[in-house]
């Protein structure tokens, strides 16, 4: 069984490959046990919902989104330099 806290995030994958989950903050946890419904402030589109997750979603804290950022700036940052140093190479 999914539990969360209010911090929280709540990820659910998209049924499109590639594309990235959908990524909301959990602001409240309606049961004491940490268990669903979440009320959720959806990311891209900036709304709050009642949700009930389902099988897709996954919880992450909200060190774990953190880190999962900094190594995907990390992994541009990485594929930028490699760009440059191509297009200096090819001149």
């Amino acid at each position: 069984m999914m539990h969360a806290q209010a911090g929280d995030w709540l990820e659910v994958e998209q049924s499109v490959l590639g594309k990235e989950p959908e990524r909301g903050l959990i602001e409240e946890v309606r049961s004491s046990d940490g268990s669903p419904p979440y009320v959720v402030r959806w990311e891209d589109a900036d709304h709050t919902a009642l949700v009930y997750p389902g099988p897709d979603a996954i919880i992450r804290t909200a060190a774990e989104v953190e880190a999962l950022n900094s190594a995907r700036a990390e992994q541009v940052s990485h594929l930028q330099e490699e760009l440059a140093r191509r297009q200096h190479a090819d001149g």
